[in-house]
């Protein structure tokens, strides 16, 4: 007889940067930015399942209501689909990631200005090193201890997120096309 193993993406254990990266990219499997649709039944399914499986029963009540509960609960925006930022209110973290980055560049002005601070060559990019910089910076600017595997993760996983051509670098377009202000909203840098 076959057992049913739960999925290794979705557990309530704190999660690291790459873990919740890769559970984005598990639930929003489409690419959007958006987890919506059958995507989010998936993801509430797994989230009860494990929730169930830690011993942290929800309420008795059908599928929809729950959902329903769950979705005017962290659905912020109320457009029916779960943003990054809204995903990492709901995802235990064992850092709040991008707190430093939401102080220190917090209009779009502003993260162009950052954008041509670190954008050292010139190039319309920001490339590993560069981006690298900038994290350490904040890391810094925060009074945040950190070691050079760390903040290697944390550029990576940057990295991971918004390099959409796999090119190694950050064109304004990728960062546009993910959001920036849903990234400035993400709690998840440890900073």
């Amino acid at each position: 007889m076959a057992v049913k193993q739960q999925t290794p993406y979705l557990h309530l254990a704190e999660l690291t940067a790459s873990q919740f990266l890769d559970i984005w990219k598990h639930y929003d499997s489409d690419g959007n930015g958006y987890i919506e649709g059958k995507e989010l039944e998936n993801f509430f399914q797994e989230l009860e399942s494990a929730r169930k499986g830690a011993g942290v029963d929800s309420k008795n009540g059908n599928f929809a209501e729950k959902m329903k509960e769950f979705m005017q609960k962290y659905d912020k925006n109320a457009d029916g689909r779960i943003e990054m930022a809204e995903l990492a209110q709901i995802l235990p973290t064992e850092e709040n990631f991008l707190l430093c980055f939401r102080q220190h560049v917090g209009s779009s002005s502003e993260f162009m200005e950052a954008w041509r601070k670190y954008d050292t060559d010139r190039s319309g990019y920001i490339e590993a090193n560069e981006l690298k910089g900038f994290l350490s910076d904040l890391l810094k600017k925060a009074n945040k201890p950190y070691d050079e595997p760390k903040l290697q993760e944390y550029t990576q996983t940057i990295l991971r997120m918004f390099d959409m051509n796999g090119d190694g670098k950050l064109g304004l377009s990728e960062m546009s096309r993910m959001g920036v202000a849903s990234l400035m909203r993400t709690s998840w840098m440890p900073f």
